[in-house]
């Protein structure tokens, strides 16, 4: 998680961004996109740069066109990483932000979901987000997950989920490489009371579905494949 993958191609953030607006959710500022009288929900919890990223706010954007109640609330309170900033490296960030110190804002985000009467609840873990996703499908507060190329996700996690998991990984990628995801596959294959999918996309990097070149047309296309496969899962599992 600290190595230079997990902070290449940093967005420029944009408050503004997105078709949704902003609002308070289980006591956190959330990005909100999506008819407020869905009964199926999902959280995005995102990578180390935040819910102001305007491709991460376009892709709840896209899930909640699809019928979805989205959702992806600021579990870094304002203070997300800043790329290059010499006086706080991704070292000393974690240790303000590590993803274990948010599972308690992710459960009041859930249950304030559930509040609104929402019945089915999934959620995304983007990288950093994925640590805290899986921790939520561990106690059943999640119906279903989609871990999007997880850093500091371990095996044992894997062991422990009780929700239906999708992990959709990048051939390079040094957080969670190929051999790992296989090791995943398997883990979830010995679980018969969960759905499992691992699919790793070729010749792509870490970080490669939020954080993509607009203008590289096969950067685009290999992003929108795995958003299609994300919502597939939703669709299936929330619906």
């Amino acid at each position: 998680m600290s190595g230079p993958q997990c902070c290449s191609n940093p967005p420029s953030l944009n408050p503004s961004s997105g078709a949704g607006h902003v609002e308070q959710l289980g006591g956190l500022s959330s990005y909100v996109s999506g008819a407020p009288d869905s009964k199926n929900a999902v959280i995005f919890i995102t990578d180390v740069y935040g819910y102001e990223a305007p491709l991460l706010r376009k892709l709840a954007d896209k899930v909640a066109a699809a019928g979805f109640f989205v959702v992806a609330p600021d579990f870094f309170k304002g203070d997300p990483f800043v790329a290059n900033d010499p006086n706080r490296p991704i070292k000393e960030w974690l240790q303000e932000h590590g993803p274990e110190k948010s599972f308690d804002d992710g459960k009041a985000v859930v249950e304030a979901l559930k509040s609104k009467g929402i019945s089915a609840i999934g959620a995304v873990g983007i990288c950093w987000g994925a640590k805290v996703v899986v921790a939520l499908a561990k106690v059943e507060l999640i119906q279903a997950a989609v871990l999007l190329h997880p850093s500091l996700v371990t095996v044992d996690d894997i062991k422990e989920v009780k929700a239906h998991v999708a992990v959709l990984g990048a051939e390079i990628d040094h957080m969670s490489p190929p051999e790992l995801l296989k090791q995943f596959e398997e883990a979830l294959a010995a679980k018969p009371e969960v759905d499992g999918f691992v699919k790793i996309f070729p010749k792509v990097s870490h970080g490669w579905t939020v954080r993509y070149n607009v203008e590289d047309e096969e950067a685009v296309k290999c992003a929108d494949e795995a958003h299609r496969d994300l919502l597939a899962w939703f669709t299936k599992y929330l619906k």
